[in-house]
């Protein structure tokens, strides 16, 4: 009998398939919207790298890499990210949030960044 950890395996193989199936025949979307107080976040993509410029005030921009091929658009207030494969796309969206993480000072004051608000199947 399989122990434990084989077993396991076998599940999560079968769940990156099912993704893998999925991906081909939908593709899956991350929407993040672009949340600021007082200095405006202007974000832009280059290449393979997402650009996020005047990020409270700061003069350098932090940048969030693309993983894999995945498409990220721009449109106003949102960044949607989509691709075919769910562990680019939702590490893509994981690396534009983390790039925008505030640090030493207050979370609950201090708002501003991308936040992920919508993860589907099915790229529009």
């Amino acid at each position: 009998w399989p122990r434990k950890k084989e077993a396991s395996l076998v599940g999560t193989i079968n769940s990156h398939i099912q993704n893998m199936i999925t991906g081909v025949e939908k593709g899956f979307l991350y929407k993040l919207k672009i949340v600021f107080s007082h200095f405006p976040i202007s974000v832009k993509v280059q290449d393979k790298v997402v650009l996020i410029e005047n990020f409270t005030g700061e003069r350098r921009a932090r940048k969030a890499k693309i993983i894999g091929d995945v498409k990220v658009k721009v449109e106003s207030e949102d960044v949607t990210v989509e691709g075919i494969n769910l562990e680019d796309v939702s590490q893509t969206a994981a690396n534009i949030e983390q790039a925008t993480k505030v640090k030493n000072k207050d979370p609950r004051v201090f708002l501003d960044g991308l936040y992920v608000y919508e993860r589907k199947e099915g790229i529009e």
